[in-house]
């Protein structure tokens, strides 16, 4: 395989880790230290094809494993976090990540975790059929050997600073795509370590997920009120390529928010349950695609909670069967 690389300045190496859905790859970085040692942010996703990528890049840039001394995450996702223990394991490196992100990865992937039941049980009081839910349950459960082993980590703080590079960064709190996700701001530079938080020409997804009180959506746009305050240069994101228009982007973003919520509004002029909606703004071809259905159904679901807190929908139906329409 061939594997993509771009070395920024600083020496950081931005490596493209392939992965098995429609991201296609999360980027990587590798943050040369002092000593000839290496920062790794964000390793990828635990699959065969990850750990070729790796080897090929290692080799391509004269990088050995074992300069690899310090892992850091932005945040618990399996494409970001999946790696952490692999390469704990092989170096002996602590591996760096928020609180609340790693509460996440327990509630997961722990021994005891029962949430792709409670996600399958979620789903379907909100309108999806059985053998949808089900589908998703057995994908979710897929990917715990791709997030083994888990790592022994060490907690970060919103409000800290972080050395890496031999710079100084502020680490701020970025919930509503994942809560806990960190990013990394270094003010000399006016670089930002985003994570999934501010994309560009894709937008992050926004999920909201069983057992939890929080609105993700009025979270994410709050977060992306605070980042545009910030004065980026040049945004390393978790996915697509480094980019220079970091407040624009944020706009583009908080726009596509809006006239997703204004949709969904209209149509619940009829009731309607959240399967239905997540179909007609998604498409009905996301029924041969777990993985990316699970995900148009979250964001459906998030939207709706947004909606509703808001006093701009309610909800009718049961218990059983979760129905919404406009306010009167």
């Amino acid at each position: 395989m061939t594997v993509e690389t771009k070395v920024w300045d600083g020496g950081w190496i931005q490596v493209k880790i392939p992965l098995p859905f429609s991201l296609k790859w999360v980027n990587s970085y590798l943050i040369p230290e002092n000593g000839g040692s290496y920062t790794l942010i964000d390793p990828g996703l635990h699959t065969d094809e990850a750990l070729e990528a790796w080897d090929e890049a290692f080799l391509n840039h004269g990088v050995t494993i074992e300069q690899i001394t310090r892992i850091v995450l932005t945040h618990q996702h399996p494409d970001h976090y999946g790696l952490a223990g692999y390469f704990q394991d092989r170096t002996g490196a602590p591996v760096f990540i928020s609180e609340r992100s790693h509460q996440y990865t327990q509630r997961l992937w722990g021994s005891s975790s029962t949430y792709a039941e409670e996600l399958r049980a979620h789903f379907a009081i909100h309108g999806m059929p059985d053998e949808l839910t089900l589908e998703i349950k057995s994908n979710l459960d897929g990917f715990v050997r791709k997030v083994s082993p888990q790592p022994r980590v060490t907690y970060l703080t919103a409000g800290d600073t972080i050395q890496l590079g031999g710079l100084d960064w502020r680490m701020i709190d970025a919930p509503g795509h994942a809560f806990g996700q960190l990013c990394f701001y270094e003010p000399f530079n006016g670089y930002m370590l985003c994570g999934d938080q501010v994309l560009p020409h894709i937008t992050p997804n926004i999920a909201f997920n069983p057992g939890e009180e929080e609105d993700p959506l009025g979270c994410f746009l709050n977060s992306l009120d605070e980042l545009y305050e910030y004065k980026v240069k040049l945004a390393f994101p978790g996915h697509r390529e480094p980019f220079t228009d970091f407040a624009n982007r944020i706009i583009e973003i908080k726009q596509h928010h809006d006239r997703r919520l204004n949709k969904m509004w209209e149509m619940l002029r009829e009731p309607s349950s959240a399967f239905e909606l997540c179909e007609h703004l998604f498409g009905g071809h996301l029924r041969t695609n777990p993985h990316n259905l699970r995900f148009a159904m979250s964001e459906t679901i998030a939207h709706l909670h947004y909606l509703e807190k808001r006093g701009k929908i309610i909800r009718t139906g049961t218990m059983d069967t979760v129905m919404f329409r406009t306010a009167e």
